[in-house]
């Protein structure tokens, strides 16, 4: 399905160490997006940033765990984002982490599908 027009861009601010049942937390977001047919989900790493903790994170050159902030940006239809976002929800409630979740209006002015190659 091609999407044109007004949109939904749901954002998580979350960091990279982030775990759900020992899987990263970005990761299962971005399956269960798929799996409910959301038209698509970014995951963006960031340099250097804070959250509410006010304890900076950035990758040093002595650190084997690399401890980041990432934002995972998820574009489709304002229902199917409504509906999505409800369903991640509960996902946040046992973590003891800090993030946020925002969405935005969006407009979206190309939509177009690629050929897989072979």
């Amino acid at each position: 399905m091609v999407i044109k027009g007004e949109a939904k861009l749901l954002r998580i601010f979350i960091s990279s160490t982030d775990k759900l049942n020992h899987e990263p937390l970005y990761q299962a977001i971005v399956f269960k997006a798929k799996e409910q047919g959301i038209a698509g989900a970014t995951v963006l790493k960031g340099i250097m940033g804070y959250g509410s903790s006010s304890e900076i994170y950035s990758p040093t050159s002595w650190e084997i765990n690399e401890k980041v902030p990432l934002v995972i940006e998820i574009l489709d239809e304002t229902d199917k984002i409504e509906k999505f976002s409800e369903s991640i929800l509960p996902l946040f409630e046992g973590l003891n982490k800090g993030c946020m979740i925002t969405v935005e209006k969006a407009n979206i002015i190309l939509h177009k599908k690629g050929v897989k190659a072979k």
